[in-house]
């Protein structure tokens, strides 16, 4: 019988509106929580109804080294008041590289960038942090 590991999660890839981007270090706020309101059905004392009322996604927060503007534009442009809301897809692989799982962040856009503290005595990288706000997180 095949043997089924937990996959690694140091093994993935993240995409922003279908162009693969590289170099992420992390990538954190895969969640998703549903709140629930209790009900008590009159005659019914042997359980409560758990009746859903809403769903939310905290932001997505991506990190990697400092290389390149792309991040830092996109979210220039929502301060500037163009917010252009982008898909961003994120790959667990497996060990053979090949996709495992796969998530989509709907409609997502910066609301928060932040770099590196800048140190001349520190011999480490820089980097840069992004929150991005969306509509949702699916399993594709």
């Amino acid at each position: 019988m095949a043997r089924s590991d937990p996959y690694r999660a140091f093994r993935f890839r993240i995409e922003i509106q279908g162009l693969v981007q590289g170099g992420f270090r992390s990538v954190g706020g895969m969640e998703r929580t549903t709140t629930v309101e209790p009900y008590r059905e009159g005659g019914v004392n042997d359980f409560e109804h758990q009746l859903v009322v809403q769903t939310t996604f905290p932001p997505l927060t991506l990190q990697r080294g400092l290389v390149e503007s792309t991040l830092w534009d996109w979210h220039q442009d929502v301060i500037d008041g163009s917010v252009t809301r982008r898909d961003v897809t994120i790959e667990l692989l497996d060990e053979s590289g090949q996709q495992a799982w796969r998530w989509v962040c709907q409609g997502a856009f910066p609301a928060k960038w932040s770099g590196a503290d800048l140190d001349a005595v520190s011999g480490s990288i820089a980097t840069e942090s992004v929150e991005l706000v969306h509509h949702g997180i699916r399993r594709q």
